[in-house]
């Protein structure tokens, strides 16, 4: 694979560490509108071909797949580019900034035959991918209800950096500077981490979102700080489990925790991104008489890095797709009209 990375800020630098460590993968280019950051990004990954033009990029036939690591509100149209040119794609999330744009991003994917992925890194964690394969081999039964939550703290201690003076956390705060708030940034992921463990997408949805005051007038310099902080949702799946997920900038304490409570007919789980490859706990058979919890062990998991390089050269799609993410998107979205109308949204 000859990878062409676009957009070359900071998460362009795990992309291309994560990328030239798989056989078989050449960074055979970068783009960046910013040259000067281009050339540097360049020489720090030994990337042979810089341009400051997407078209002249894909014109020099240098690539026959991209990672897009452009701004959220920038993924569509030059998405749209790159399947337009042949190209392979690996997308950050989320995939766009509303369904109708990811969808179509998702359809022209799939007329072109391309490989497609979306970078939702908590599928890297193989306590997830345990977590799944016990739900669908039927170890806790049917799934009837469920916990899901995101919770960060960066609004709340400087673990991170400091959110009111640096503009890498201040435009997630602001709606004119491309943010959907909480919900956008890590609303994806826990809906994602939901979704792929039970097996089963979101159809119903009832959302609140909060926005808390965090400075005078809720403006630093040119950012107004009016995107979402936090977000609660009651939630349907397909299989008709039930229960809440939850995310939020204000969760003093947990500098990034995902974590999924999971209960059915014949057992639960609690899977969690804790350390290095996740915990994962389960209850079932005898444990349930006395509400007993076990760690259940996993093996490792291919990143989704690895998983997006095995697809080109196999030519199988992987997962998640775009056509997953786009199915995020139309949650993302029904949750803002939910919020918006105070009604309760099918899918």
């Amino acid at each position: 694979m000859r990878l062409l990375i676009l957009g070359t800020g900071s998460m362009a630098n795990a992309h291309a560490d994560a990328f030239k460590a798989i056989d078989g993968v050449t960074l055979a280019a970068c783009v960046d509108v910013n040259r000067e950051a281009a050339n540097a990004f360049a020489k720090d990954h030994g990337i042979a071909h810089v341009f400051d033009n997407l078209d002249a990029a894909l014109a020099s036939g240098t690539c026959n797949a991209a990672a897009n690591v452009t701004p959220d509100a920038v993924h569509h149209p030059t998405t749209l580019t790159l399947l337009n040119a042949g190209l392979h794609v690996f997308c950050e999330k989320p995939l766009a900034t509303n369904y109708t744009h990811a969808s179509e991003m998702a359809e022209l994917a799939k007329r072109k035959g391309a490989i497609t992925g979306v970078n939702l890194t908590y599928r890297n964690v193989p306590a997830l991918s345990k977590a799944q394969a016990l739900i669908a081999d039927g170890t806790i039964g049917a799934p009837r209800h469920f916990e899901a939550s995101y919770l960060q703290s960066w609004l709340t201690q400087d673990a991170w950096g400091a959110w009111d003076s640096e503009p890498r956390w201040l435009w997630r705060l602001s709606t004119a500077h491309g943010s959907h708030g909480a919900l956008g940034d890590i609303g994806i992921h826990i809906i994602d981490f939901l979704s792929f463990a039970a097996g089963s997408e979101i159809n119903a949805l009832t959302c609140t979102l909060k926005t808390f005051d965090k400075a005078p007038d809720n403006t630093i310099g040119d950012y107004t700080l009016d995107a979402n902080d936090s977000f609660s949702m009651t939630a349907t799946l397909q299989d008709g489990a039930t229960g809440v997920i939850h995310a939020s900038r204000f969760a003093s304490g947990h500098i990034n925790d995902v974590r999924l409570k999971i209960f059915g007919t014949k057992g639960g789980l609690d899977v969690s991104n804790e350390g290095e490859r996740g915990l994962l706990r389960l209850s079932t058979g005898e444990d349930l008489q006395n509400g007993t919890w076990r760690d259940v062990a996993f093996e490792d998991t291919p990143s989704t890095y690895q998983r997006f390089a095995s697809a080109v050269a196999s030519g199988q799609q992987m997962s998640p797709d775009f056509a997953t993410a786009a199915r995020h998107q139309r949650v993302l979205d029904s949750a803002v009209t939910s919020n918006d109308t105070g009604r309760a949204i099918a899918l």
